[in-house]
């Protein structure tokens, strides 16, 4: 997810709460892969978003005291592209028409979705070009560690297929990005990694660690007492190898964990905040117009003692209620909590503005707490990484 700064905010409405910059909906909870580190519990379930749900969640956004302008509509939760081109083609129409009907310029609505690109070919790229939706592509790099994980329902391996969708995106020039899960048998293979990701001419790669997350209960990286501070120094030296190879030749290879780190530490600015722990600059629809806000991590995972954390159904529910509904206002309560508790005790606060709700309910079984697994990998160690690295260049280091 993207990280906003609190500077970088545009005025927020009742509650300081928004503005709306990130919509996700889920067209479908199917997913046609069975990734060993999935956090979806229903991937096998072939329901489909109705429209007219869609174009209901549009509306509540649009309507709403959270409306701050241009916000991005990410189509995820599941595999996009399990729905038919025919949806997206309609999809599109409807939202223009919403907006049409309020006076609102068509860039209002930014598409996007993240794909396993198993099944992109010509048509998916006339889709994408017709209704300007951007393209997000999971894979996890050369096929020997890409393969060892996301695999078919039936256990076939998949990084063929995915290299296929790419090849259709290159030859159509359909700009995408690729985020690359980092498994614990990953982190002696750096070279390896980078080595594919040029040689393919992928140039824009974020990495997500394999997290404790939804039906995911346990992380490769989790390591156990004995194991982590080994796997935290394996998972350094990777992320120290990435840096010095993007560094070897500019331009060709961006990291956006580096790219953002580096920004915040080469300014003034410092995050005060982040999109996912601040209500309502994302929201959240599922497939049945169950609706959350915070990390879309959260939406379809049912707890013993939550629930599942839908705050209401845009079928039904404004933004406004969903803020009034007594499980938001607690998960809220203890969210902000959390925050707080990081802010005085983490000395990493600045570059990460209080973490991931979702993550810490994960790791820890609660919200109102600090560090997790999570912040030592995306935050901690890749900072240590970045700033060495920037001191080299600069010369500060003896």
């Amino acid at each position: 997810m993207i990280q906003i700064p609190a500077a970088d905010l545009d005025a927020p409405g009742p509650g300081g709460y928004g503005p709306v910059r990130l919509l996700v909906v889920q067209p479908t909870p199917f997913c046609n892969l069975d990734c060993d580190y999935c956090y979806l519990p229903d991937r096998g379930d072939r329901s489909r978003l109705p429209l007219a749900v869609l174009e209901a969640a549009v509306e509540r956004v649009l309507e709403s005291p959270y409306f701050g302008g241009e916000f991005t509509l990410l189509w995820h939760a599941g595999e996009p592209l399990m729905a038919p081109i025919a949806f997206y083609d309609e999809a599109t129409q409807r939202i223009g028409r919403l907006l049409e009907g309020r006076g609102l310029p068509a860039s209002t609505v930014v598409q996007s979705l993240q794909t396993n690109a198993t099944t992109i070919d010509g048509a998916w790229c006339d889709c994408f070009e017709r209704n300007g939706i951007h393209v997000g592509v999971s894979m996890d790099g050369p096929a020997f560690l890409h393969d060892a994980h996301r695999v078919t329902r039936t256990g076939l391996p998949t990084h063929a297929a995915v290299m296929r969708g790419i090849d259709w995106l290159a030859r159509r020039r359909i700009p995408f990005q690729v985020i690359c899960v980092l498994t614990a048998d990953a982190l002696d293979h750096a070279d390896a990694i980078v080595d594919f990701f040029l040689q393919n001419g992928i140039g824009d790669v974020g990495f997500n660690m394999e997290e404790t997350e939804g039906a995911n209960t346990h992380s490769s990286l989790d390591g156990g007492p004995l194991g982590r501070e080994l796997l935290e120094q394996r998972y350094r030296a990777f992320m120290a190898r990435i840096w010095q190879r993007s560094r070897q030749q500019p331009g060709r290879l961006r990291i956006r964990e580096f790219d953002g780190i580096a920004t915040i530490a080469c300014s003034t600015a410092r995050m005060v905040q982040t999109d996912m722990n601040t209500p309502f600059v994302i929201v959240n629809v599922d497939a049945r117009g169950n609706a959350s806000t915070f990390d879309p991590e959260l939406l379809s995972v049912a707890t013993a003692e939550y629930g599942d954390f839908s705050f209401g159904n845009v079928l039904e529910d404004s933004l406004e209620a969903l803020a009034t509904s007594a499980k938001f206002r607690r998960v809220e309560a203890e969210i902000r909590a959390g925050v707080e508790l990081c802010r005085s005790s983490c000395g990493h606060f600045g570059l990460c503005g209080g973490g991931t709700g979702s993550n810490k309910y994960w790791e820890h079984g609660r919200f109102d707490c600090s560090q997790t697994q999570h912040c030592r990998y995306r935050i901690q160690l890749v900072a240590d990484v970045v700033l060495e690295g920037l001191e080299q260049e600069l010369g500060l280091l003896t």
